[in-house]
C-alpha cells in the first residue's frame, strides 16, 4: 500500500511546474495580478489614512471645529440650509463666556471662500513692488496660537491685547515670507493688504501639507493671519465665521454636549428640532476619513477580485487539462494502492502549490511597487496585506482544483491503464 505524504506531493507539484514553466506562468498570471492589486492598494490606503491621521492630530488632538453647516458632502441641501444664518463672533464669545470644559476658543473669519479649494478668489498682498495673488488672508483671535498647533520660526504671535485695539500686524506662512521678501527678512516689514500697511511680526514654520494642495487656501504655508478684530475692521460686511476650540484634557465630551448646548441657546434652536449647525471634533475626523478610504479600498478590492477569479478559473482549467494528460499515472498509483483521498490530495497540493507560488510572486512585485509610488505619495504595507494575499491565492487553488482532484480520484484504475 502507497501512502503519499505533504512533502513527497508537494515535490511531484513543484516538479510538474518545472516541467511546463511557461504553462504554469500564464496559468498564475491572473493571481499575480489580483496580488499585486491587493498589495499595492492595501499600501496605498493604509499610508494615506496615517498620513491623514498624522496631520489632522498635528492640528490638536482635542480641537473641536463649529460650523455653519454639518461637514461633510451635501448635494440636496434643504431650504433651512439654504437660509441658514453664519456662525459670528458673537457665538464664539459665548462659547468662551459659558463654556467650563473649554480651555481656548478661536473663531476665524476670512473674505476667502475656503469651500471654492484652489478656485477660491484670494486677496492681493504686496510688499512694494512685489504682489502675491495666492496668500489666503485670514483673521484669529490670540487664542488660536495658544492651542499648540502652529509653529514659529521666528518672531512671536499677536496677543489678546493687539487684538482688542485693532492692532495692524501680521503672521505669515513661510511662502508669502519668501515670496514677498526673496532677498530680506521678513520680520518687522511691512505688507500691503487692502491698500494698508501690517507689520509682520512673526514667521510660521513650514508645515508639512498632504491633505490640501500647494494652492488650496487652506494651506498654511501661504496664510495672513490678522487679529481678528482687525480684519472684521477691513471687511465689516463680513460676518460668517468657523469656531475652533480645545477642550480641557480628559473633558472632550463634556465640551462637546457644552458647545452644542450653548449653539442652541444662541441661535434660539426649539428643543424638538435639529441643530442648524455643524460640530465635529478632530477624532471625528479622521474616522469619517477612514470610512471613504475603507469604501475605496472595498471596491478596490471587488475589481482585483476579478483576476483572481480569472486566475482560479485557469488553474481549474490546466489542472483538468493535467488529469487527462496523466491518466496512466494516475492509474499506476491507483493500482499499487494508492487511495482516492491519496489523489486528491496530491492535485489540492499542486493546485495550491501553483497558485500559492503566483501569490508570491505577486507579493514581491507588489511591495516593490508600494515602495516606487512611496517617492511620490505616502505608502504603507500593513502586515495583514501580504498574509491575506498569501492565504486566498492558496485559497484558490483548494477551490478550483477540487474538481479536477475529484476527477482525478474518480478514475478507475483499469481505464487509467489502458489510457493512451
Amino acid at each position: 500500500m502507497i501512502r503519499s505524504n505533504f512533502y513527497e506531493n508537494l515535490l511531484m507539484a513543484l516538479d510538474t511546474l518545472r516541467q511546463h514553466k511557461l504553462r504554469s506562468f500564464l496559468t498564475i498570471l491572473g493571481v499575480v495580478i489580483g496580488t499585486v492589486t491587493v498589495i499595492v492598494i492595501s499600501a496605498f490606503v493604509s499610508g494615506i489614512d496615517a498620513r491623514v491621521a498624522k496631520e489632522i492630530e498635528s492640528f490638536g488632538t482635542n480641537s473641536i471645529y463649529a460650523f455653519k453647516f454639518e461637514p461633510g458632502f451635501n448635494f440636496n441641501p434643504t431650504m433651512e440650509e439654504r437660509t441658514r444664518k453664519p456662525l459670528t463672533e458673537e457665538h464664539a464669545d459665548a462659547i468662551r463666556r459659558d463654556c467650563q470644559n473649554c480651555e481656548y476658543v478661536a473663531p476665524f473669519m476670512s473674505p476667502v471662500d475656503f469651500v471654492s479649494g484652489p478656485f477660491a478668489e484670494r486677496v492681493n498682498v504686496r510688499n512694494k513692488e512685489i504682489e502675491m495673488t495666492n496668500a489666503t488672508v485670514q483673521g484669529t483671535a490670540s487664542d488660536y496660537f495658544q492651542m499648540g498647533v502652529t509653529n514659529l520660526a521666528e518672531g512671536r504671535f499677536f496677543t489678546a491685547e493687539e487684538e482688542a485695539r485693532r492692532a495692524k500686524v501680521a503672521i505669515i506662512g513661510v511662502d508669502v515670507a519668501n515670496t514677498l521678501f526673496p532677498f530680506s527678512n521678513a520680520l518687522d516689514q511691512e505688507i500691503q493688504i487692502e491698500g494698508r500697511n501690517y507689520k509682520i511680526i512673526g514667521v510660521l514654520r513650514e508645515r508639512e501639507i498632504f491633505l490640501v494642495g500647494a494652492e488650496d487656501p487652506n494651506n498654511e504655508n501661504k496664510a495672513v493671519y490678522l487679529p481678528f478684530k482687525t480684519i472684521k475692521q477691513l471687511y465689516p460686511q463680513n460676518e460668517d465665521c468657523f469656531i475652533v476650540t480645545t477642550a480641557k484634557p480628559g473633558k472632550m465630551n463634556e465640551a462637546l454636549d457644552e458647545i452644542k448646548n450653548i449653539l442652541r441657546r444662541e441661535r434660539n434652536v426649539p428643543f424638538d428640532k435639529p441643530d442648524n449647525f455643524g460640530v465635529q471634533t478632530s477624532d471625528q475626523i479622521i474616522k469619517q476619513f477612514g470610512a471613504i478610504t475603507s469604501g475605496i479600498f472595498i471596491l478596490m478590492v471587488a475589481i482585483s477580485s476579478v483576476g483572481l477569479l480569472i486566475g482560479g478559473i485557469g488553474v481549474m482549467n490546466i489542472m483538468l487539462v493535467s488529469v487527462t494528460e496523466r491518466t496512466k499515472e494516475i492509474g499506476v498509483r491507483k493500482a499499487i494502492g494508492a487511495r482516492s483521498i491519496d489523489i486528491v490530495t496530491q492535485f489540492l497540493i499542486e493546485a495550491a502549490t501553483l497558485t500559492g507560488l503566483g501569490g508570491l510572486l505577486g507579493i514581491v512585485i507588489g511591495v516593490l511597487l508600494a515602495f516606487l509610488i512611496q517617492m511620490i505619495i505616502p505608502t504603507y504595507i500593513p502586515l495583514w496585506a501580504p498574509i491575506i494575499g498569501f492565504v486566498v491565492s492558496v485559497g484558490l487553488g483548494l477551490i478550483f482544483g477540487l474538481l479536477p482532484a475529484w476527477k482525478a480520484a474518480r478514475l478507475n484504475p483499469i481505464e487509467a491503464l489502458r489510457y493512451e
